[in-house]
């Protein structure tokens, strides 16, 4: 039984984390499937140097042109239910460690280590979600960079990666830089959305007693503060992850060898810029997204998020 004086407990049971899984399975699949025609520049561009050269608008111009309009929208499918799993155990996932962690250290130790506290949670939430996510983001990047991949369904272009290079290397050959990617992204994501909402909160109200849109408008301006930190520092492992699922890619070998290679092609100063103008307004603006969807889904259905407290302040 837990003796915090700021915190009740009580409140966090299996409906709350179910809830968060909900929530976050809703805000990622919606956002992520809305900006599929920017992340198909994007990835095509850090894919395709010439694209890369023409700019964000002027590489979407020359994907329309060679494939229609309906290249804008190749991996929605893939994309649209990977992170219906990744969010769910994502937010969901991040709320559970969060919460047990904030109750094991107590009260003081919780606040004072809040930011350690949450760059753990979000790392544990993230490797577990990854896990699902790894074998569709493979098939969303494969429909993105091969044609006869675009034209197959889901089911059919995972079929067509399983019979032609196996289950491991098909689906998990990117799972390190993956990883290499999403941690450090997740813990930027929740890190810095966690201190600038409570700075913008410290600032316009410490009682935290704003209206809904207030509070809709303070989670859409630390997500977005929070998404472009985390583009700019997870930039190079995505640039690597495209990279890595394009067939061919690096050579033969294994996962280090191949990442390697790529990176001694690419250079590191491409490896951290190519297509990152895109990355940052597309993850800036899914990452507001996501925490307006996620902050509002809670109290429709109950729930105020978990928030760390100051013992000293009792708010």
């Amino acid at each position: 039984m837990s003796l915090s004086k700021v915190y009740d407990f009580s409140l966090y049971t299996p409906n709350y984390y179910a809830k968060g899984f909900l929530a976050g399975g809703v805000c990622c699949s919606v956002t992520h499937g809305g900006a599929v025609p920017i992340d198909v520049v994007k990835t095509r561009m850090q894919l395709e140097p010439a694209l890369a050269e023409l700019g964000m608008v002027g590489a979407a111009r020359s994907i329309v042109k060679e494939g229609g309009a309906g290249a804008l929208t190749a991996g929605l499918a893939p994309t649209a239910f990977g992170y219906l799993l990744q969010g769910s155990f994502k937010f969901g996932g991040f709320e559970f460690f969060k919460v047990n962690l904030a109750e094991t250290y107590g009260d003081q130790a919780a606040w004072g280590n809040r930011f350690m506290l949450n760059s753990v949670a979000a790392a544990c939430a993230e490797f577990i979600a990854d896990l699902f996510l790894c074998p569709l983001e493979a098939t969303r990047i494969r429909q993105v960079s091969d044609a006869e991949m675009a034209s197959l369904s889901l089911p059919s272009a995972a079929s067509a990666i399983l019979k032609k290079d196996g289950f491991v290397t098909g689906f998990y050959s990117g799972f390190v830089p993956i990883l290499f990617k999403q941690i450090p992204y997740t813990i930027a994501k929740f890190v810095v959305q966690d201190y600038a909402q409570e700075q913008i909160y410290n600032v316009a109200a410490p009682d935290r007693n704003v209206s809904k849109g207030g509070k809709l408008g303070i989670s859409l301006t630390s997500g977005t503060i929070a998404g472009v930190a985390a583009a700019i520092i997870s930039h190079p492992a995505d640039t690597l992850l495209s990279k890595m699922n394009k067939s061919g890619a690096g050579g033969d070998g294994g996962m280090f060898t191949r990442m390697a290679r790529i990176t001694s092609e690419m250079g590191l100063y491409n490896l951290c810029t190519q297509g990152l103008g895109a990355r940052c307004i597309m993850v800036g603006g899914l990452t507001a997204g996501q925490f307006a969807i996620f902050d509002s889904m809670l109290p429709v259905m109950g729930l105020e998020k978990f928030h760390y407290v100051d013992p000293a302040a009792g708010h």
